[in-house]
């Protein structure tokens, strides 16, 4: 009988989880790392709201930190499944995007869905690495 490896939660001290959470941000089983789907959390109040692309950026932010904190980097992303409430946002988040990640870029869903947990968050992404595998030859 094969016996079952255990997931390893990472937390990164930029991205705290609340005590009361019932889900992990990050959870890494063997060399897979997922994460639960990240918003650029409306907690922090800035003066204006932010734009779908800086939530964008703001949320790549917190993907790289947290696969980072697994042991990658951003070239062993290699899928992200990206939500947005107004699909007519999907040039901005592309354009964020863009910046992020350099080619080959990640595999990609996008769809647009009703509304997100908080009023204001325009875009959320579900993202996956493998600490196995690279995207980029240079890395």
């Amino acid at each position: 009988m094969n016996q079952a490896s255990v997931a390893r939660r990472v937390i990164a001290p930029s991205i705290p989880e609340r005590e009361t959470a019932t889900w992990s941000n990050c959870l890494v089983l063997g060399n897979e790392i997922a994460m639960s789907g990240m918003t650029a959390n409306p907690e922090s109040k800035p003066e204006a709201p932010l734009s779908t692309y800086e939530q964008t950026l703001v949320i790549l932010g917190k993907i790289r930190t947290l696969v980072e904190a697994a042991g990658g980097g951003v070239q062993n992303i290699y899928k992200l499944v990206i939500y947005v409430t107004n699909i007519q946002d999907k040039d901005e988040v592309g354009r964020a995007r863009k910046e992020f990640f350099q080619p080959p870029y990640p595999c990609s869903t996008l769809v647009e869905v009703r509304g997100l947990v908080f009023p204001g968050l325009t875009v959320e992404i579900d993202a996956f690495a493998r600490l196995d595998v690279t995207l980029r030859a240079d890395a």
